[in-house]
């Protein structure tokens, strides 16, 4: 799956600041062997103090700057932040449904999105993921990948 500039730069500049990351939804089913439209990307990130503030550099070099967000606005269990709009919507999350952020960081994968190095969430996490949130949308990417 290829990222449209915009995105591809905000993913540059998370690892430009070191921001400690992981790809999760459409964009890990991709990289898990079935691609299909998404008009985001979403983006999981370690909860700390310290990795908020590198976000926050991040995305002040990305623009957002002006919206003035603080480290506390991403550590909130359960809350996310979604910036921009469909189809270059990026959503910052600090958790998903059906696994922790320990079992996600412990079997994350490296790989490449759009020639970027980054981590996707390993295939069996994913899947836990999907089957938790059970969206009709997660029944049928479980069921790409074929699995029930």
């Amino acid at each position: 799956m290829t990222l449209n500039r915009d995105l591809k730069e905000f993913v540059e500049l998370l690892n430009a600041n070191g921001v400690d990351y992981t790809i999760v939804g459409a964009h890990a089913l991709a990289f898990h062997g079935y691609s299909r439209f998404t008009g985001d990307i979403d983006i999981l990130l370690q909860p700390s103090r310290e990795n908020m503030e590198r976000l926050i550099s991040a995305l002040r070099e990305f623009g957002f700057g002006s919206l003035g967000y603080k480290p506390e606005d991403f550590l909130t269990a359960g809350e996310f932040v979604q910036l921009g709009v469909w189809p270059n919507r990026i959503d910052l999350l600090n958790e998903i449904s059906g696994v922790t952020i320990d079992e996600i960081w412990k079997t994350r994968v490296k790989g490449n999105l759009s020639g970027i190095p980054v981590y996707f969430i390993a295939r069996n996490e994913f899947l836990q993921n999907k089957r938790a949130t059970g969206r009709g949308k997660d029944i049928v990417d479980i069921e790409s990948l074929g699995e029930k």
